[in-house]
């Protein structure tokens, strides 16, 4: 990562990387690996750190403590690393952290932690997050996540890898959804989603296991077999959460996948969709 210097000539800055448009205003103190492009009015903050092949569009703001890694894209209007809205903060360093390789379209927005929550939001590798959808502080998205278009995540909520939440959905604070889950359209999320289960609905109430999700990510039809056995105890057996999981535990072949699903069910204090 480096420094990008800029000059001033007859009252215009110039910058020295001719990867930014001239109309961009960066930061003296962001750094920038060399080949990073910079769209018509962006503004980059000084405590901005944006990672090589990264390409930021036109009239997006970026600013606060964030780092973005390689090969990102962000497109035109996008609000990232902004502070957080809650009452409770108050203008603490709190941070945003963005990987690799991650798709970001027009109009989203993302905010930084907050302090009581760990002082952080954090996003993996290889997302799409379409366009108008909103990140809140401290909330913690794994890799291989699609969100579409409208898609408002709350505080501190959890997405797990290649989870699929699909438009116009509002996801409460605290709430997580699983790997390889899926949230239909304009639902509303107020308990955890499963790993590998489909939701859909206001509240959201589970429709089943996400078959397409399963093989689109190479789960093998006898594993595929022991997570649709995993989903009849729980969603069948008219069991509680405690009896489900031992039974499970009991029962079912072990596979990380398995103990994926059981850890997610031990640790879901906000209770799951039904």
């Amino acid at each position: 990562m480096i420094v990008l210097a800029a000059e001033k000539k007859k009252g215009k800055v110039l910058h020295m990387n001719q990867n930014i448009h001239e109309t961009a205003i960066v930061a003296d103190g962001a750094k920038l690996a060399k080949d990073v492009k910079i769209g018509p009015y962006s503004i980059i903050g000084e405590n901005v750190e944006i990672g090589e092949g990264s390409v930021i569009g036109p009239h997006v703001v970026i600013k606060g403590w964030t780092t973005i890694g390689k090969n990102n894209e962000i497109s035109h209007g996008a609000s990232i690393g902004f502070e957080p809205q809650d009452l409770k903060f108050n203008g603490e360093k709190t941070y945003l952290f963005i990987g690799d390789n991650n798709i970001i379209r027009e109009y989203v927005t993302i905010h930084r932690g907050t302090a009581d929550g760990g002082a952080e939001t954090r996003i993996g590798n290889d997302n799409l997050i379409m366009a108008y959808c909103h990140v809140a502080h401290d909330c913690h998205l794994g890799s291989n996540i699609v969100m579409s278009n409208g898609t408002n995540l709350a505080g501190h909520v959890t997405i797990e890898d290649s989870a699929v939440v699909s438009g116009m959905t509002g996801i409460h604070q605290f709430v997580r959804v699983g790997k390889m889950s899926m949230v239909g359209a304009h639902s509303k999320v107020v308990k955890d989603v499963p790993p590998y289960i489909l939701v859909d609905g206001h509240p959201a109430g589970v429709n089943g296991i996400n078959v397409v999700g399963l093989r689109r990510n190479g789960i093998s039809p006898e594993l595929r077999k022991e997570i649709k056995r995993a989903y009849k105890i729980l969603y069948r057996s008219k069991l509680n959460i405690a009896d489900a999981i031992e039974k499970m535990d009991q029962e079912l072949d072990a596979s990380q996948e398995i103990e994926h699903f059981l850890r997610f069910l031990r640790n879901a204090s906000r209770g799951i969709c039904r």
